[in-house]
């Protein structure tokens, strides 16, 4: 449960290199999908799985690696997913982990993000931290389908309130919240927000929500601004990284906008999804930056990736173009004790090796 400039690759869906975790939140049945938990099931162990973990998104990119990682924690999860763009096979790894486990277990549930059957599901399971994934999404570029943004989280901060929930943690796009950042002010720290566009106003809303929720009722909470997360599972029409690894692989040359020395901050999913676990116990009542605070331009980054490849073709630049973007991980180093380890040159070999 889905990013807006940069110079990408012109593949479906791909716009300002922030990764696509999630699915958007149109209904799916959960009688079409093998495994996916009835409500009966849902009624019929509740009891013995109250205190867990939620993840709205989690058989998306950055959610579905999250889950692996919780289930390796023995931990019991319950997976909120409408598989509009997340796949069941993204959690099949865990599956197999949580059956190999004495401890932890997966359940999934195909639900709607903004649905009441997700308040209900929170009411049932009562999970101690509740990640919210797909806010402010790639696929999301309609008004329309941003408000459902803040309509989701406003519902499930109501139901994470009478459900007695400790927390809720959420993932935002940073190049939604800092807006045109001038190269002084590079990497950028998490001063005053300052939304760019429609999504940044949505995204900082969703902030102030989770403040207020925080101050009125006591839910804490930690907004992470993650920079462009890359890694295995992301689908190509997702992110800049993986628009040009499959364009690498088919021996396409890209397609950038502008001249393609705009600079992104790129971040390794297994990095994010460390500080996603440090910030269910730390961080609290805090938007904290996750990125490496290293600037690299698509130029460069194909260069990386395909040093013999065709040069890229070049389109014309977004009006509204982030020309040169990272953001500085000083914050997430003191309050979740949280540094990247993963440089760039690694993350790409990792993904090669696949």
């Amino acid at each position: 449960m889905p990013e807006s400039p940069s110079a990408e690759p012109t593949l479906p869906g791909v716009a300002d290199g922030d990764e696509a975790d999630h699915s958007a939140t149109e209904p799916t049945d959960d009688a079409a999908v093998p495994g996916a938990a009835t409500q009966g099931d849902v009624e019929a162990d509740v009891e013995a799985h109250q205190g867990g973990v939620l993840v709205i998104g989690g058989a998306g990119f950055v959610g579905s690696h999250l889950v692996d990682r919780l289930i390796a924690e023995g931990r019991h999860v319950d997976v909120v997913d409408d598989l509009s763009t997340g796949s069941l096979a993204n959690l099949a790894a865990a599956r197999t982990e949580a059956t190999r486990l004495d401890v932890g277990e997966l359940h999934f549930h195909t639900l709607d993000a903004c649905s009441d059957d997700l308040a209900t599901l929170i009411s049932l399971r009562r999970p101690r931290e509740i990640y919210h994934l797909a806010l402010v999404t790639r696929r999301e570029l309609s008004a329309t389908s941003l408000g459902r943004s803040f309509t989701s989280m406003l519902g499930v901060l109501e139901a994470a309130r009478k459900a007695g929930a400790a927390k809720v943690i959420v993932s935002l796009p940073a190049t939604a919240l800092y807006g045109q950042p001038s190269g002084r002010d590079l990497p950028v720290k998490e001063g005053a927000l300052n939304p760019r566009g429609v999504r940044g106003v949505v995204a900082k809303a969703i902030v102030d929500l989770l403040s207020a929720y925080r101050e009125d009722w006591g839910i804490e909470f930690t907004a992470l601004a993650l920079a462009s997360v890359y890694g295995p599972r992301q689908r190509p029409d997702a992110g800049v990284v993986a628009a040009l690894v499959e364009a690498a692989r088919t021996g396409r040359a890209p397609t950038l906008t502008g001249d393609g020395r705009q600079s992104r901050d790129f971040v390794y999913v297994d990095d994010v999804v460390d500080a996603l676990v440090r910030a269910g116990q730390r961080g609290s009542g805090l938007v904290i930056n996750i990125g490496t605070g290293v600037q690299t331009s698509l130029r460069d980054l194909w260069k990386l990736i395909a040093p013999d490849g065709p040069e890229p073709v070049y389109a014309p630049a977004r009006p509204d173009e982030v020309l040169r973007f990272a953001v500085s991980p000083v914050r997430a180093r003191i309050h979740l004790a949280w540094s990247p380890w993963t440089s760039l040159a690694e993350g790409l070999d990792a993904l090669r090796s696949l």
